[in-house]
């Protein structure tokens, strides 16, 4: 006979499992956090103002993903109910140095970026006499330091407060298995420390699965994914240039490197904001420059690692967001608790398929629907029909 294959160990990813997925937007006081939030979601807030700690209390709003998928399918089915997928995203307020140690709304802060699962970190890079900056001039590097040194050092408090209740625990000594496991916990914490003990953030380490398990109930600030914001003004954003933005680069290369910059006018996203669709269109072909909005929202959601499957009909076209690699019951689940529990198959066809042969008839003669069970591994753009027992009571 010959020896069966090691199952492939699916890797575990940092932070919380699920689908409903949070962004924070974070950043010093009066980098234009606010402005954005108001901007992404179209949902004034009421409270921007040109002095620290304007926001005190998170903002949430869900704002729609762009997808040309989900259009294209709407225009297709032309359903009565059409429902897009959705990210949340929350205005936090502004962090000052020393945060960490309870300065300005110090902990408050610290704990509201806890609650989030990835971080948009905006980063000041426009000049501006009437706004104010928290620290008295224009420096993005210096920002960003510390910021990094703000979530740093709460890790580190974090972490050791682990620490020590774990050595508490293993100094009693002992051969038990729940012993062996906190041995081994102790030891991955102490691993952990070291490394932001070093500079380094944790989402920059090497970690294997059991250290993932350990990080994930850490729920540490430096664990979450970032996509850098760099804030400009008008005129920089539509000229694509800015004195600043070669240091960011730099420093985000040195620091946080493979984390995403992404360029964006907060200024000018505020003034498409509140022109209608059409008149927002004509104005970026006027100046010659588009919205970034969409393009934040669509790499948040990779940075998450996030994708969508859809369910489509006359009567309704939705986009559901599930974690890439979720298998068909719990995809189904998604929909309703009772579809995974109660799992029978799945009827899928792709995206693609549908575009290319123009209606679901033609994707079934040409033998492209597929009945998948439960260890399909549910793709982006996947369309499905999930097939389900009867609930137990």
């Amino acid at each position: 006979m010959p020896p069966k294959k090691a199952a492939k160990e699916e890797k575990i990813l940092l932070g919380r499992p699920g689908n409903n997925l949070k962004s924070g937007i974070v950043g010093l006081a009066n980098v234009g956090k606010s402005t954005l939030f108001q901007a992404i979601t179209k949902c004034p807030l009421g409270n921007p103002a040109n002095y620290p700690y304007a926001t005190i209390d998170p903002e949430e709003s869900r704002v729609i993903v762009p997808d040309a998928r989900y259009d294209w399918l709407c225009e297709h089915y032309k359903p009565k109910s059409r429902v897009p997928a959705h990210l949340t995203i929350y205005d936090i307020a502004g962090l000052t140095k020393g945060a960490s140690t309870g300065a300005g709304l110090g902990n408050a802060f610290l704990s509201h970026i806890r609650a989030v699962d990835a971080i948009f970190q905006v980063v000041r890079c426009f000049d501006d006499a009437d706004i104010i900056h928290v620290e008295g001039d224009v420096n993005p590097t210096r920002d960003l330091d510390i910021i990094a040194e703000e979530l740093r050092i709460k890790d580190i408090e974090f972490v050791e407060k682990a620490l020590d209740a774990l050595v508490k625990q293993t100094k009693r000594g002992g051969q038990s298995l729940e012993m062996k496991k906190m041995k081994e916990e102790q030891a991955i914490v102490e691993r952990v420390l070291a490394c932001l003990q070093a500079g380094k953030d944790v989402r920059k380490g090497e970690w294997g699965n059991k250290d993932v398990e350990v990080i994930n109930g850490l729920l540490l600030l430096t664990a979450k994914p970032v996509i850098y914001v760099v804030n400009l003004s008008e005129k920089d954003y539509v000229r694509q240039k800015n004195k600043h933005l070669p240091k960011v680069f730099k420093w985000v290369q040195e620091n946080s490197p493979g984390d995403m910059i992404i360029p964006i006018s907060v200024s000018y996203e505020e003034r498409l904001s509140k022109m209608e669709e059409a008149e927002g269109k004509a104005e970026e072909e006027k100046v010659g420059a588009k919205s970034a909005l969409g393009k934040l929202v669509t790499n948040m959601r990779k940075e998450l690692n996030l994708g969508s499957f859809f369910t489509c009909g006359e009567d309704e076209v939705r986009q559901w967001t599930i974690r890439n690699g979720t298998k068909a019951p719990q995809a189904a689940g998604v929909i309703h608790t009772d579809f995974e529990k109660t799992f029978i198959q799945a009827v899928m066809f792709k995206y693609a398929d549908l575009v290319d042969l123009g209606n679901e008839a033609d994707v079934k003669a040409k033998g492209k629907v597929q009945t998948k069970g439960k260890d399909y591994v549910v793709e982006d753009g996947d369309i499905l029909h999930f097939k389900a027992g009867a609930a137990k009571n």
